[in-house]
Protein backbone atom coordinates (compact mmCIF):
# COMPACT_ATOMS: atom_id res chain seq x y z
CA UNK A 1 0.00 0.00 0.00
CA UNK A 2 3.04 2.18 1.11
CA UNK A 3 4.28 1.48 -2.82
CA UNK A 4 1.34 2.44 -4.36
CA UNK A 5 0.70 5.89 -2.40
CA UNK A 6 4.61 6.92 -3.40
CA UNK A 7 4.03 5.72 -7.10
CA UNK A 8 1.12 8.07 -7.15
CA UNK A 9 2.78 10.76 -5.16
CA UNK A 10 5.10 11.07 -7.65
CA UNK A 11 3.15 10.28 -10.33
CA UNK A 12 1.32 13.64 -9.65
CA UNK A 13 4.59 15.52 -8.86
CA UNK A 14 5.67 15.17 -12.45
CA UNK A 15 9.16 16.25 -11.78
CA UNK A 16 10.52 13.78 -14.62
CA UNK A 17 7.99 15.78 -16.91
CA UNK A 18 10.34 17.83 -19.52
CA UNK A 19 7.74 20.44 -20.78
CA UNK A 20 9.83 21.14 -23.79
CA UNK A 21 9.79 18.05 -25.08
CA UNK A 22 5.97 17.72 -24.55
CA UNK A 23 5.32 20.81 -26.29
CA UNK A 24 7.26 19.51 -29.35
CA UNK A 25 5.52 16.12 -28.76
CA UNK A 26 1.81 18.03 -28.33
CA UNK A 27 2.97 19.78 -31.89
CA UNK A 28 3.58 16.94 -33.65
CA UNK A 29 0.71 15.02 -32.94
CA UNK A 30 -1.13 17.98 -33.95
CA UNK A 31 0.84 18.12 -36.85
CA UNK A 32 0.03 14.62 -38.06
CA UNK A 33 -3.07 14.95 -36.65
CA UNK A 34 -4.55 18.36 -39.00
CA UNK A 35 -2.64 17.28 -42.15
CA UNK A 36 -3.82 13.55 -42.37
CA UNK A 37 -7.61 14.65 -41.53
CA UNK A 38 -6.97 17.11 -44.49
CA UNK A 39 -6.09 14.62 -47.11
CA UNK A 40 -8.31 11.87 -45.46
CA UNK A 41 -11.16 14.23 -45.77
CA UNK A 42 -10.44 14.73 -49.55
CA UNK A 43 -9.88 11.26 -50.76
CA UNK A 44 -12.60 9.31 -48.73
CA UNK A 45 -15.16 12.24 -49.76
CA UNK A 46 -13.98 10.93 -53.26
CA UNK A 47 -14.53 7.56 -52.40
CA UNK A 48 -17.15 8.21 -51.00
CA UNK A 49 -19.14 9.57 -54.00
CA UNK A 50 -17.68 7.31 -56.16
CA UNK A 51 -19.01 4.20 -53.84
CA UNK A 52 -22.73 5.89 -53.64
CA UNK A 53 -22.91 7.08 -57.57
CA UNK A 54 -21.77 3.80 -59.12
CA UNK A 55 -23.93 1.92 -56.27
CA UNK A 56 -26.98 3.05 -58.41
CA UNK A 57 -28.36 -0.41 -59.91
CA UNK A 58 -29.92 1.70 -62.68
CA UNK A 59 -26.60 2.17 -64.16
CA UNK A 60 -25.41 -1.69 -64.37
CA UNK A 61 -22.01 -0.46 -66.66
CA UNK A 62 -20.98 1.13 -63.10
CA UNK A 63 -20.94 -1.94 -61.08
CA UNK A 64 -17.56 -2.77 -62.19
CA UNK A 65 -16.47 0.55 -60.35
CA UNK A 66 -18.03 -0.01 -57.68
CA UNK A 67 -17.07 -3.49 -56.75
CA UNK A 68 -13.20 -2.28 -57.24
CA UNK A 69 -13.50 0.42 -54.90
CA UNK A 70 -15.83 -1.55 -52.67
CA UNK A 71 -13.18 -3.76 -52.62
CA UNK A 72 -10.15 -1.86 -51.91
CA UNK A 73 -12.21 0.50 -49.33
CA UNK A 74 -13.17 -3.32 -47.45
CA UNK A 75 -9.53 -4.19 -48.18
CA UNK A 76 -7.70 -1.51 -46.13
CA UNK A 77 -10.25 -0.87 -43.62
CA UNK A 78 -9.24 -4.71 -42.60
CA UNK A 79 -5.92 -4.20 -42.12
CA UNK A 80 -5.00 -3.37 -38.82
CA UNK A 81 -3.38 -0.15 -38.46
CA UNK A 82 0.24 -1.19 -36.99
CA UNK A 83 0.94 -3.94 -39.34
CA UNK A 84 -0.57 -1.17 -41.94
CA UNK A 85 2.47 0.66 -41.28
CA UNK A 86 4.89 -1.96 -41.70
CA UNK A 87 3.32 -2.93 -45.09
CA UNK A 88 3.50 0.71 -46.29
CA UNK A 89 7.58 1.07 -45.61
CA UNK A 90 8.63 0.25 -48.84
CA UNK A 91 6.05 3.40 -50.28
CA UNK A 92 6.48 5.50 -47.67
CA UNK A 93 9.91 5.64 -48.22
CA UNK A 94 9.90 6.82 -51.54
CA UNK A 95 7.42 9.39 -50.99
CA UNK A 96 8.23 11.09 -48.45
CA UNK A 97 11.90 10.01 -48.20
CA UNK A 98 11.80 8.74 -45.00
CA UNK A 99 10.08 6.22 -42.75
CA UNK A 100 10.68 7.73 -39.33
CA UNK A 101 9.35 11.29 -37.51
CA UNK A 102 6.09 12.87 -38.16
CA UNK A 103 6.21 12.59 -42.42
CA UNK A 104 6.84 9.15 -42.39
CA UNK A 105 3.60 8.38 -40.86
CA UNK A 106 1.05 10.51 -42.71
CA UNK A 107 0.64 7.85 -45.92
CA UNK A 108 -0.11 5.16 -43.11
CA UNK A 109 -2.83 7.26 -41.85
CA UNK A 110 -4.09 9.00 -44.51
CA UNK A 111 -4.43 5.60 -46.62
CA UNK A 112 -5.91 3.84 -43.23
CA UNK A 113 -8.21 6.64 -42.72
CA UNK A 114 -9.55 7.43 -45.64
CA UNK A 115 -11.30 3.79 -46.31
CA UNK A 116 -13.44 4.65 -42.78
CA UNK A 117 -14.14 8.29 -43.74
CA UNK A 118 -15.12 7.02 -47.32
CA UNK A 119 -17.83 4.85 -45.76
CA UNK A 120 -19.12 7.31 -43.66
CA UNK A 121 -19.44 9.48 -46.70
CA UNK A 122 -21.42 7.02 -49.06
CA UNK A 123 -23.87 6.72 -45.40
CA UNK A 124 -24.06 10.02 -45.59
CA UNK A 125 -25.20 10.43 -49.34
CA UNK A 126 -27.25 7.75 -49.18
CA UNK A 127 -29.68 9.26 -46.07
CA UNK A 128 -30.34 11.93 -48.49
CA UNK A 129 -34.30 12.45 -49.72
CA UNK A 130 -34.30 10.41 -53.34
CA UNK A 131 -36.83 13.04 -54.19
CA UNK A 132 -34.47 16.06 -54.05
CA UNK A 133 -32.09 14.34 -56.49
CA UNK A 134 -34.51 12.68 -59.02
CA UNK A 135 -36.02 16.35 -59.28
CA UNK A 136 -32.81 17.86 -60.00
CA UNK A 137 -32.17 15.07 -62.73
CA UNK A 138 -35.88 15.75 -63.81
CA UNK A 139 -34.50 19.52 -64.58
CA UNK A 140 -31.41 17.93 -66.92
CA UNK A 141 -28.80 18.26 -64.36
CA UNK A 142 -25.54 16.58 -64.69
CA UNK A 143 -23.59 14.37 -62.33
CA UNK A 144 -20.69 17.14 -61.19
CA UNK A 145 -23.34 19.68 -61.01
CA UNK A 146 -25.59 17.32 -58.77
CA UNK A 147 -22.42 16.91 -56.81
CA UNK A 148 -22.04 20.38 -55.90
CA UNK A 149 -25.63 21.61 -55.69
CA UNK A 150 -27.37 18.37 -53.93
CA UNK A 151 -25.39 15.67 -52.63
CA UNK A 152 -22.58 17.95 -50.65
CA UNK A 153 -24.89 20.81 -49.11
CA UNK A 154 -27.98 17.89 -48.26
CA UNK A 155 -25.37 15.81 -46.77
CA UNK A 156 -23.19 18.86 -44.98
CA UNK A 157 -24.01 18.16 -41.37
CA UNK A 158 -23.39 14.39 -41.71
CA UNK A 159 -20.20 14.95 -43.47
CA UNK A 160 -18.89 17.31 -40.82
CA UNK A 161 -19.45 14.79 -37.99
CA UNK A 162 -17.87 11.83 -39.81
CA UNK A 163 -14.67 14.05 -40.13
CA UNK A 164 -15.04 14.69 -36.75
CA UNK A 165 -15.45 10.87 -36.17
CA UNK A 166 -12.53 10.14 -38.07
CA UNK A 167 -10.51 12.79 -36.45
CA UNK A 168 -10.53 11.69 -33.25
CA UNK A 169 -9.89 7.99 -34.81
CA UNK A 170 -6.44 9.53 -36.49
CA UNK A 171 -5.42 11.19 -32.67
CA UNK A 172 -4.98 7.76 -31.46
CA UNK A 173 -3.73 6.64 -34.82
CA UNK A 174 -0.57 8.85 -34.50
CA UNK A 175 -0.48 7.71 -30.99
CA UNK A 176 -0.10 4.28 -32.23
CA UNK A 177 2.38 5.48 -34.97
CA UNK A 178 4.50 6.97 -31.90
CA UNK A 179 5.12 3.53 -30.49
CA UNK A 180 7.18 2.53 -33.79
CA UNK A 181 8.96 6.00 -33.91
CA UNK A 182 6.48 8.58 -35.76
CA UNK A 183 7.03 11.02 -32.62
CA UNK A 184 4.44 12.92 -30.88
CA UNK A 185 2.77 11.96 -27.10
CA UNK A 186 2.74 8.49 -28.37
CA UNK A 187 6.30 8.39 -28.71
CA UNK A 188 6.41 10.13 -25.51
CA UNK A 189 3.95 8.79 -23.68
CA UNK A 190 5.78 5.04 -24.75
CA UNK A 191 9.52 5.62 -25.14
CA UNK A 192 10.02 7.86 -22.07
CA UNK A 193 6.90 7.44 -19.85
CA UNK A 194 6.66 3.72 -20.25
CA UNK A 195 10.33 2.22 -20.59
CA UNK A 196 11.68 4.46 -18.26
CA UNK A 197 8.84 3.88 -15.57
CA UNK A 198 8.26 7.36 -15.60
CA UNK A 199 4.58 7.38 -14.85
CA UNK A 200 3.91 11.41 -14.46
CA UNK A 201 4.88 11.77 -18.40
CA UNK A 202 2.21 9.03 -19.76
CA UNK A 203 -0.22 10.58 -17.44
CA UNK A 204 0.61 14.08 -18.79
CA UNK A 205 0.79 12.69 -22.66
CA UNK A 206 -2.53 11.21 -21.61
CA UNK A 207 -4.16 14.14 -20.42
CA UNK A 208 -3.06 16.13 -23.50
CA UNK A 209 -4.56 13.79 -25.85
CA UNK A 210 -7.85 13.51 -23.52
CA UNK A 211 -7.76 17.46 -24.06
CA UNK A 212 -7.41 17.37 -28.21
CA UNK A 213 -10.27 14.79 -28.50
CA UNK A 214 -12.69 17.23 -26.57
CA UNK A 215 -11.40 19.93 -28.63
CA UNK A 216 -12.00 18.21 -31.55
CA UNK A 217 -15.03 16.80 -30.70
CA UNK A 218 -16.37 20.12 -29.53
CA UNK A 219 -16.01 22.12 -32.86
CA UNK A 220 -17.03 19.10 -35.53
CA UNK A 221 -20.54 19.55 -33.22
CA UNK A 222 -20.78 22.72 -33.20
CA UNK A 223 -19.75 23.00 -36.63
CA UNK A 224 -22.04 20.50 -37.65
CA UNK A 225 -25.09 22.35 -35.35
CA UNK A 226 -24.12 25.56 -37.67
CA UNK A 227 -24.79 24.25 -40.87
CA UNK A 228 -27.05 22.57 -40.35
CA UNK A 229 -30.11 23.52 -41.72
CA UNK A 230 -33.07 21.81 -40.95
Amino acid sequence: MMNFVAAFQEMLSFENVRWGNVWTATQETLYMTVVSTAFTFIFGLMLGIILFLSSKKEHAASAPIYGVTAFLVNLFRAIPFIILIILLIPFTKVLMGTIMGSQGALPALIIGASPFYARLVEIALKEIDKGVIEAAESMGAGTWTIIRKVLLPESLPALISGITVTAIMLVGSTAIAGVIGAGGLGNLAYMVGFTRSQSDVTLVATIIILAIVFIIQFIGDFTAKTVDKR
